[in-house]
């Protein structure tokens, strides 16, 4: 059974570049091995990712999130069956989320995926994706 799965968590410490690579090329090849793929936005003291694959696999990944010392204030925002991915054409993108992008700024100043409905939270998402390009890899 396919399940796509949402949730935000802040990051403990500075996001680097060191760490953002770390973890797309870590994200990349796990999942690829799991069939788990999805997208992950950084940026403005949040990280909010979507990760679809077998229920099994995307449960085991998410327990090893909620358990990592990167993240805190880990929330799920929803869980659901579906029936085709919609990030299936990466095993994991990355979003960066500036906070001088002008999306950002005059569209969702007001933005707190805490207490925003995860239809919206996945809105914004949809939204981030088509105005950036999403990056599947990053040159060290």
């Amino acid at each position: 059974m396919l399940v796509r799965l949402l949730y935000v968590s802040q990051p403990v410490g500075p996001v680097t570049t060191t760490v953002t690579t770390s973890i797309l090329e870590k994200s990349n090849i796990n999942n690829k091995r799991e069939n788990i793929t999805g997208v992950l936005c950084q940026g403005l003291g949040l990280w909010m990712q979507v990760l679809e694959g077998e229920r099994h696999q995307v449960n085991v990944l998410y327990s090893r999130i909620m358990a990592n010392r990167m993240h805190h204030n880990v929330e799920l925002l929803s869980m659901e069956e579906i029936t085709h991915r919609r990030f299936g054409q990466w095993s994991m993108a990355l979003v960066h989320l500036s906070k001088d992008d002008p999306m950002v700024k005059m569209a969702h100043p007001e933005f707190d995926p805490y207490s925003a409905s995860s239809k919206d939270a996945m809105s914004l998402l949809d939204e981030l994706i088509k105005t950036s390009s999403p990056i599947t890899h990053m040159d060290s």
